[in-house]
């Protein structure tokens, strides 16, 4: 079967960043944010790590929302759920700052352009940690546009995580496509090649690369956008 739809990864892969930089910044940011309410910036700061932990293991009872907020709850108490509105409207305004640790490189947009015009279905597929705002702040920061996808995901419909393969199932489900007319691009060995287990054709982006548990990536086609423009070229035109 060719392939019908290439499914991106965003952070260090269309937004060029150093994942562990940007974290510790995002972090720290919204935990100074939480402090005015009355959240001790340190203590939030691991809560937030602790809800970001649970959403990975979500077995799918709730959207990765509510079992982010429900284990911060456990921390904090139910007047937490009655501060959200202080983060929205920091994902809107504050986290903006966060853009000066990340990069940018033109080959994102110039290579969604060009798959488009092939005939392509382009979906988004970041591991939703964040909410929508969140997200849509980080594809317009890769020089790109939320309505450059045909869907993106967020932690507010998503019921699973990177790297379980329901987090892909649930995409092809939305979709109704089946894994061999997909191809997944992404930079982090355990996440993104995880697709690879549902049947998806996949290319390991090398430029911010993460393989934190040391894997062969010999074993996956890789490089860097050069290699990842003449290995799409290969896939040949699904203009239909």
């Amino acid at each position: 079967m060719s392939i019908t739809t290439i499914l991106f990864d965003l952070d260090g892969t269309l937004l060029p960043m150093d994942l562990d930089v940007f974290t510790d910044a995002y972090l720290k940011d919204l935990a100074m944010t939480a402090a005015p309410a009355g959240y001790e910036p340190k203590a939030f700061y691991k809560a937030v790590i602790t809800g970001t932990y649970a959403m990975v293991k979500n077995d799918g009872s709730k959207t990765n929302e509510e079992v982010f907020w429900d284990a911060v709850a456990d921390i904090f108490g139910d007047k937490i759920k009655h501060d959200i509105h202080i983060f929205d409207e920091y994902y809107r305004t504050g986290f903006q700052k966060i853009r000066s640790v990340c990069g940018y490189t033109p080959k994102a947009k110039e290579l969604i352009n060009r798959i488009k015009a092939k005939g392509y279905r382009v979906v988004l597929a970041t591991n939703p940690l964040f909410p929508a705002a969140a997200t849509e702040s980080r594809i317009r920061w890769a020089g790109l546009e939320p309505s450059d996808f045909e869907i993106y995901t967020t932690y507010e419909y998503a019921h699973y995580c990177k790297p379980n393969p329901q987090y892909y199932q649930e995409i092809l489900n939305k979709l109704q496509l089946t894994p061999e007319e997909c191809l997944m691009v992404g930079n982090d060995v355990s996440d993104d090649m995880a697709a690879k287990q549902l049947g998806m054709k996949v290319f390991l982006l090398t430029d911010c690369l993460i393989n934190k548990y040391g894997a062969d990536i010999s074993v996956y086609p890789h490089g860097s956008y050069d290699e990842l423009n003449t290995f799409i070229d290969g896939l040949g035109d699904n203009i239909k």
